[in-house]
């Protein structure tokens, strides 16, 4: 080994300068544009702090591939690389050797192979190494705590400053899924895969989907969070604040297969496969799919199972100068709801009240007291304390997706400092939210007899959506200039329909056939978006100060229009909505940001961004999804949100231990509210219809602390704390039928808690691991006043495993037992948005759904 280590030293060497040797799983930021070998390597071990040694014969004539992005070295060495035909082997010194792929053959690899995933798992969270904005990454391996097939979504719920909020231990109802950051709200972020917008995260979604929908979570590369200003680059029309990219794992080098079996709490069962090619002349691919099932958890006998169906499938072919990535999704999910509870229902009914199904003659007999016909009084049979009627349903709806979701993009060195990528995506979407209600079925016929008090109430949705994105990187000097674009076009629809033939009880669990007798409203809605940005990142003093100075131009249009509809009785003018178009546009929204690096392993980062927000679209948090009447009373005066933001901090970045402490400062402008008096599973009656009304500005500063320790090669822990107040700048003046103003000045956002720490403690040794975290949350309101609100809470998660890589016949078999919620502490999850009030001292609104008790998962699973 120390001979070959001579050979490549001597004579024409390249030798990048030790800094600090930090762990192959430690992630940081790329940014090595394409270039010959030897300059590659240089910039690569200064970025990266590791010492690489690699001789003038072995560089000559090779050019590597451009990398950018957070990863692993391993990763990242692996990338720049490719097609190059050199491997990199490590000494037993912790120096790196750059060799030809035949002299690695030859030596009989006398060194220690580097793996793109080498101690991938051992390192759960990393600090923004390098960046100029706070950013925190999270790797494939932070989810084992969690059970398998949990949203990548919740598990972000870690890092410093975030509430990831779902009713199921999985994280993926749809409905019951939000994120707050810093103040933000899940819909004024912005969301990515694979550089591929997925839209504002809404649940009534117009324009993207969910991770959960578009990824399947064992197929995570890795997900970065700038947890307050996203980068320049981000297509996105939604991230006021910061944004989550999420990024696709590789296909593996080597061919094989993977299959996980899991069973879990309420009949949970769920089966996941995936293989792999290997590469071959360039091409490699895996395709996977999983499919699972669970009941819900509340006092629900019936009609209670969620099902999903998924297929990920991604294909790349590396040429010399470059590479082409497709990559497909397609998502069926099925998913039964719980209710909302209010404050008072909680105290009456407990945390896990549920439907009446299969009970369908009791759902009956209190639906009656809710009609007005003659014969209603007769065979009314009204609810007994706890109960109101108010509390009755017979199930809380079903809530189906469909998406189908591909890119093609490619990826071309021109020149060694020039290169360019363009991708091509398309989206379509097609889902229903299907409810019982009351109010009469009278079959369309003239006699009473068949006469019921229950109707379906059938809320429709479509997304057809077609984009192109591209930029250009170039380095001229100490300068790196960006430069790209984001087009897309959509068209989004939404419908709510009302059938009147109910003859009993049946599976909502599908899409309802034939012509609906009512409709409430019908909208189809066109969308055009268009961004670009210009970017320079200028390197100094030996590239310890990094200055990054861009801004970005956006513009977005909405063109709704009422439609009549498929429905044997066409919208009355009272509930349809409206027909307009908004308008958000800015061509200079500036960001700069700055990164010292001031001593080995110390850095200090500072930024400053300005961004504007589309207006929503959707059924429920969409202004133009109002009555004419009111769009044409307030749609000329709205105007597009905007934020302005600081932030600034410090970074310790070392192999064993990684800390980040970052201040941030933010004002949120033309903040708008919406408003429906009704909760969920009403606001198909009359006098429910949404308002909107300006809040004026939210003001929000606080500070995040991260740490994460790696005292032994086997054990690691991370701890993240943060504080945050944002606060109405304005006392609100509340417009309904007549005004009223709150003194909201200086109160709490609703939905943002004050205080939030974290913590994960991993351990991985001989095959086995453990990881067990726990988050601590402080209290949440839901009403303008602060007068109605949660107080904090804490939750823990335990996951333990064993690999049985070391045993001969069990080789590749793996058994792994997750418990979510361990102490069981029942809390209020997610809030619904949409009901947020002035006040609520009755405890009335059903604003919160009840989170999931304990619940334990067991997988086995084989790879070989």
């Amino acid at each position: 080994m120390h001979a070959l280590f001579h050979r490549l030293a001597v004579g024409s060497t390249v030798s990048a300068v030790l800094i600090a040797a930090p762990a192959l799983a430690q992630v940081a930021t790329f940014d090595v544009p394409a270039q010959d070998v030897a300059s590659a390597v240089r910039q690569f071990a200064q970025q990266a702090k590791i010492q690489i040694v690699i001789s003038g014969r072995v560089a000559e004539g090779r050019h590597t591939r451009a990398i950018s992005g957070a990863m692993t070295v391993g990763q990242a060495l692996e990338r720049m690389l490719a097609d190059t035909g050199l491997v990199v082997r490590k000494t037993g010194a912790g120096i790196y050797v750059v060799v030809t792929s035949q002299d690695a053959a030859a030596q009989g690899a006398p060194l220690t192979p580097i793996r793109a995933d080498a101690g991938a798992s051992e390192m759960i969270t990393t600090v923004g190494k390098g960046q100029a904005r706070s950013v925190s990454t999270l790797l494939r391996s932070n989810l084992d705590v969690l059970p398998p097939g949990v949203s990548v979504q919740k598990a972000l719920n870690i890092l410093p400053g975030v509430s990831a909020q779902s009713m199921d231990a999985l994280g993926i109802n749809e409905q019951s899924m939000t994120l707050q950051v810093r103040g933000y709200s899940t819909t004024h972020l912005g969301y990515t895969l694979d550089g591929m917008p997925l839209g504002d995260g809404a649940y009534n979604n117009y324009n993207g989907l969910s991770i959960n929908r578009a990824l399947i979570s064992d197929n995570l590369g890795h997900a970065d969070l700038a947890t307050g200003i996203a980068g320049l680059g981000i297509a996105s029309t939604s991230n006021l604040g910061g944004a989550v990219t999420y990024m696709t794992s590789k296909p593996r080098r080597k061919m094989g297969f993977t299959v996980n079996q899991s069973f879990g709490s309420e009949d949970g069962k769920r089966t996941f496969a995936r293989f792999d090619t290997g590469e071959h002349a360039g091409f490699s691919a895996y395709f996977s799919g999983q499919y699972g099932e669970q009941n819900l958890f509340v006092h629900q006998r019936a009609d209670n199972g969620s099902t999903v169906g998924q297929f990920n499938g991604k294909v790349v072919y590396q040429f010399h100068n470059g590479s082409i990535t497709a990559y497909g999704d397609v998502s069926r999910t099925n998913q039964a709801d719980t209710p909302y509870l209010s404050q008072n229902m909680l105290s009456r009914l407990g945390w896990d009240w549920g439907g009446y199904a299969p009970d369908w003659q009791s759902y009956l007999d209190r639906a009656y007291c809710s009609v007005t016909k003659p014969k209603a009084p007769t065979k009314c049979v009204p609810s007994k304390a706890p109960e109101k009627l108010s509390d009755v349903t017979y199930t809380n709806g079903q809530i189906l997706r469909d998406d189908n979701l591909f890119y093609v993009a490619g990826d071309y060195n021109i020149t060694r400092t020039l290169s360019a990528h363009l991708q091509v995506y398309h989206h379509t979407d097609t889902g229903a939210g299907n409810n019982w209600i009351t109010g009469w079925s009278t079959q369309g016929t003239a006699t009473t007899a068949d006469d019921l008090p229950v109707q379906i109430r059938d809320t429709r949705y479509t997304i057809d959506r077609t984009g192109v994105l591209g930029n250009l990187n170039w380095v001229v000097g100490f300068n790196h200039l960006q430069a790209g674009f984001w087009v897309e076009d959509n068209t989004s629809s939404a419908a709510r329909y009302i059938w009147t033939n109910v003859t009993g009880p049946f599976s909502l669990a599908q899409y309802l056939q034939g012509q609906p007798d009512l409709a409430q409203w019908v909208q189809k809605t066109t969308w055009q978006t268009r961004q670009f940005y210009v970017q320079d990142s200028a390197k100094f003093f030996n590239d310890a100060l990094t200055i990054d100075f861009g801004f970005k131009g956006s513009y977005s249009r909405s063109d709704a229009q009422a439609e009549r509809g498929i429905a044997k009785t066409a919208p009355p003018a009272s509930s349809q909505f409206a027909s307009g178009t908004l308008t958000a546009k800015d061509y200079f929204l500036p960001q700069v940001g700055l990164h010292y690096q001031i001593a080995p392993r110390h850095e200090m980062f500072a930024s400053y961004s300005e961004n504007m927000a589309m207006f929503q679209g959707g059924f429920k948090l969409g202004p133009q999804s109002v009555s004419q009447a009111v769009w044409d009373a307030q749609g000329k005066t709205l105007k597009p949100e905007t934020s302005r933001s600081v932030e600034g901090g410090y970074r310790y970045v070392s192999g064993s231990l990684q800390a980040s402490v970052t201040g941030y400062w933010t004002k949120f402008d033309n903040r708008l509210l919406q408003y429906n008096p009704c909760p969920t599973n009403q606001q198909q009656n009359a006098g429910c219809g949404n308002s909107f009304h300006n809040a004026g500005s939210v003001t929000s500063r606080g500070a995040e602390l991260g740490v994460l320790w790696q005292p032994l090669k086997w054990l690691s822990w991370y701890n993240s704390a943060s504080f945050n107040r944002t606060t109405y700048d304005n006392d609100l003046n509340w417009c309904t039928t007549t005004c009223v103003l709150y003194r909201t000045a200086g109160r709490q956002q609703v939905d943002t808690p004050e205080k939030m720490a974290a913590s994960m403690l991993t351990a991985r040794w001989n095959g086995f691991w453990a990881s067990i975290q726990g988050k601590y949350t402080s209290r949440r309101y839901y009403t303008y006043t602060n007068d109605a609100s949660f107080g904090g809470y804490g939750t823990v998660d335990l996951g333990l495993g064993y690999d049985f890589n070391s045993i001969g016949f069990m080789r590749g078999a793996k058994l792994a037992l997750n418990i979510t919620n361990l102490t069981d502490k029942r809390y209020a999850s997610n809030f619904d948005n949409s009901v947020f009030a002035p006040s609520d001292k009755s405890g009335t609104i059903q604003v919160f759904h009840a989170s999931a008790p304990r619940q334990v998962f067991g997988t086995f699973g084989f790879s070989f």
